[in-house]
């Protein structure tokens, strides 16, 4: 759920918020949280969120018959729908063709979106946990307690399985080429290195691969998002959309999406859509570089930067050139790294963004 600043949206508003459609057709438990929260904050906003989804459900329509007599018939059912409204509320006339306004906009995004979400569904079904392992004989260990639960797996690989999550297996890991596992809902995964035989994650619609490192993936069926996280080496991942109709795997390649320490990997499942992102708190990966080695004095910036750049194992982009004459003296042994990156850009009037997981410093040089 979006943050947004609905005590602000008047009935209009709601009609046209994506969220708050979702919420009306296909609520999930997070989703009813969230407007019984917001509206017992607002108790002000009942009637408009009343008279809004009643707007909403007006409108039922098949996403693959909208044509213009159909949403000619809707409008006038809009219409006749706000009429009855004013028993309890006055609507003026140029507010009900704003509505009016506002039920065309959700009818043409209808068939455009509409038939994308019901494409996005039987995606999610065809690779869903039960439907991938229906087929399969394997092993299958499920986490009904409340605490982590830890398994070792048959080439010694570990997994600290989350509470409501499960894994299958095929036992003794006989795949001629891979170790295969699936996953519905939260592990961390530490594994045995074997060049020879690639470990893969199955999560619904994507995979994770490595030849031997430490990661976790989050990936629950009623979950927007699927999540891989890395703590050491790198993985690769990928969507099951692109080999669903390829009849052989090069399963020794590492393609895919790389990520790397430090970084977190986001698949939208409605736009099927990758998102590299970096950690919300990023933490120093190579064991030898103490947070004393972190106090300058009169230090070349370009020199502090390839130490955090070395230290997090985080791509840092800027202009050499234009700041090779900078220097910085500051205590950072004790800094987040946005901390630092804050503190850095602030002594030579720059700003920083990260885009890609990867940190971009703005800065015009120094003198």
């Amino acid at each position: 759920m979006n943050i947004k600043n609905y005590h602000l949206y008047e009935v209009a508003d709601f009609v046209l918020d994506d969220d708050f459609i979702r919420w009306i057709y296909d609520p999930t438990p997070e989703d009813d949280a969230f407007w019984n929260n917001w509206l017992e904050q607002y108790p002000g906003k009942q009637l408009s969120i009343a008279e809004a989804r009643q707007i909403v459900q007006s409108i039922r329509i098949s996403p693959k018959s909208v044509n213009q007599r159909l949403v000619a018939q809707e409008v006038q059912k809009l219409l006749q729908t706000i009429e009855a409204t004013k028993k309890v509320t006055t609507v003026s006339f140029m507010r009900k063709w704003w509505y009016a306004a506002a039920c065309l906009t959700i009818l043409a995004g209808i068939g455009i979106t509409g038939a994308y979400y019901i494409k996005s569904q039987n995606i999610a079904i065809q690779f869903s946990y039960n439907n991938i392992t229906a087929s399969k004989h394997l092993v299958e260990q499920v986490n009904t307690s409340g605490k982590m639960m830890k398994i070792v797996l048959p080439d010694n690989s570990t997994v600290i399985l989350s509470p409501n999550s499960r894994i299958s297996y095929k036992n003794g890991f006989d795949s001629i080429s891979t170790r295969d596992v699936y996953l519905s809902g939260e592990a961390f995964f530490e594994v045995t290195k074997d060049a020879l035989h690639p470990f893969r994650v199955f999560a619904n619609e994507i995979i994770t691969k490595v030849l031997g490192t430490s990661f976790s993936v989050r990936s629950f069926d009623n979950k927007k998002d699927i999540e891989v996280t890395v703590r050491t080496g790198r993985v690769s991942v990928y969507s099951q959309l692109t080999t669903a109709d390829k009849k052989t795997t090069t399963a020794n390649k590492l393609d895919g999406i790389i990520i790397t320490p430090n970084q977190q990997l986001v698949y939208k499942k409605e736009l099927q859509k990758f998102e590299k992102e970096l950690l919300d708190k990023p933490v120093i990966i190579v064991p030898d570089m103490t947070p004393q080695m972190m106090v300058y004095e009169d230090a070349s910036l370009v020199k502090v930067l390839r130490d955090l750049r070395k230290a997090y194992g985080i791509h840092i982009i800027y202009d050499a050139d234009l700041l090779n004459n900078c220097t910085l003296t500051a205590d950072l042994s004790d800094e987040a790294l946005y901390t630092k990156l804050n503190l850095i850009c602030r002594a030579i009037g720059g700003w920083y963004e990260v885009i890609d997981a990867q940190v971009i410093i703005h800065a015009g040089g120094c003198s």
